[in-house]
């Protein structure tokens, strides 16, 4: 019975970004917005192309943006959403933002963004877009190192800022892409050495191929796919 109980508990915990309420269209436009996760997502091997060659299989005239930039926070995407996302027309905008937002804490030479300009600035990119009648999907940020059990160095933090964009998606009212959830349980399971990286994450941070590939699983979830 507990062993049936806690195999049950995985699966749910596996499955962390729900098909919600999307329904594609071929017209759509997606924009995918963050840093440079998303930046590198645009790569023949990254989640945004993976998400594209999946997407036009079903769909061949939908449109796929990356709009990621390197070492963007919160604000910056506060900066830059009317030029590079809005200016774009989209029909869906996917938000994947966070790590640098907790990692320049200890980063020399850079700031982080305290958890109350994060939640404020969320709030305002979500309600720009939602101005547009462009529909939101929110990610949690993954993961700054892989250790299991909350082993690394801001796993605490990373835990706080996800449930801040928990928090956000739910007074917005949008869809929440729960990639921290994805990335914990899956190293719970895949990551049996404790290793640091080199599982979902290249460098503790940037996406592996497998991390790729899960992000792309996990956001087409997301869209209905």
């Amino acid at each position: 019975m507990i062993l049936r109980t806690i195999f049950i508990f995985t699966l749910i915990s596996l499955v962390s970004c729900s098909s919600g309420y999307f329904s594609l269209r071929n017209s759509d436009r997606i924009v995918f917005f963050g840093d440079s996760i998303t930046l590198l997502g645009v790569k023949p091997n990254g989640y945004i192309t993976l998400i594209k060659d999946s997407l036009l299989k079903k769909f061949p005239s939908i449109e796929i943006i990356g709009a990621g930039i390197g070492g963007n926070k919160v604000p910056d995407l506060q900066a830059r959403i009317d030029a590079d996302v809005i200016a774009k027309n989209p029909t869906i905008v996917v938000i994947y933002i966070g790590i640098n937002d907790v990692w320049h804490f200890i980063t020399p030479g850079q700031i982080g963004t305290s958890k109350d300009k994060y939640e404020a600035g969320l709030e305002e990119i979500i309600g720009k877009i939602q101005k547009t009648g462009a529909r939101v999907i929110l990610c949690t940020p993954t993961v700054i190192g892989e250790k299991k059990d909350g082993k690394n160095q801001l796993d605490a933090q990373l835990d706080e800022y996800s449930e801040i964009s928990r928090r956000v998606a739910q007074k917005t009212k949008i869809e929440l892409c729960d990639l921290r959830n994805a990335f914990v349980s899956y190293l719970q399971l895949h990551n049996p050495d404790n290793v640091e990286q080199g599982i979902l994450t290249a460098d503790k941070a940037h996406l592996s191929d497998e991390g790729n590939r899960l992000v792309a699983k996990e956001m087409l979830k997301a869209l209905g796919q």
